[in-house]
């Protein structure tokens, strides 16, 4: 993923605040209102923690549906290596989010969150699963339908992080120090951290709407 500047990030942020959230799908719509009903409306890191293990769930799905026609297709060599293409595009998307989920993670233990199993652990790993069944079948039906509740879910997390960062402009004076910078990107304040993630949701999202159209594996 490409990382900017402080000052691109800026400019991307208010290019998000100024753009109006894409028109949801009911089902997407239950999501959040679900988000919200159990992790409250007001965003904190813990329920970004959980916003980012349910976005690697549709790259997952994505991958094994990939994975299982790749072994079908000996008979078309060319065919096999668009659906390898698209497994390693979805295992890079999945990787993006996994960075995004270990970054809140070290974040909530270095300023001492405590998170319930049940309401932290147990749940979102259900909401995980059911998800991950959703997806997969909404894929095997008609890609695009998977595609266009991907795009929904990342238009949503883009708007929430850099909201975020408008409502606390103390993260300006914050600075990130991590083990994981060396892999993620070394940024100037956590504000741009948070502005980089909401930036990679969009691109996520824009990845989405592009594959609307397109066939499972051209």
């Amino acid at each position: 993923m490409e990382r900017l500047t402080s000052e691109a990030l800026k400019r991307e942020q208010e290019r998000t605040l100024s753009t109006p959230r894409l028109r949801y799908s009911l089902l997407a719509r239950v999501l959040f209102v679900g988000m919200d009903i159990l992790y409250g409306r007001r965003c904190t890191l813990s329920k970004f923690k959980v916003l980012e293990l349910i976005a690697r769930v549709p790259y997952q799905a994505w991958e094994q549906v990939a994975y299982v026609a790749v072994t079908h297709t000996s008979s078309d060599p060319g065919f096999a290596r668009r659906v390898f293409d698209r497994i390693r595009e979805s295992r890079q998307q999945q990787d993006n989010e996994q960075w995004h989920l270990l970054i809140l993670a070290e974040l909530i233990v270095l300023r001492g969150l405590r998170e319930g199993f049940v309401r932290f652990w147990l749940i979102p790993q259900f909401i995980a699963f059911i998800y991950y069944q959703i997806v997969w079948l909404l894929y095997a039906v008609s890609p695009s339908w998977g595609y266009r509740l991907n795009a929904e879910f990342e238009d949503h997390a883009e708007h929430e992080y850099m909201e975020f960062v408008r409502e606390h402009p103390e993260l300006e004076q914050e600075s990130w120090v991590s083990v994981l910078s060396a892999d993620y990107g070394v940024f100037k304040s956590l504000a741009d951290l948070f502005r980089q993630i909401g930036y990679d949701e969009r691109v996520h999202k824009e990845e989405s709407l592009a594959r609307l159209q397109a066939p499972r594996f051209t």
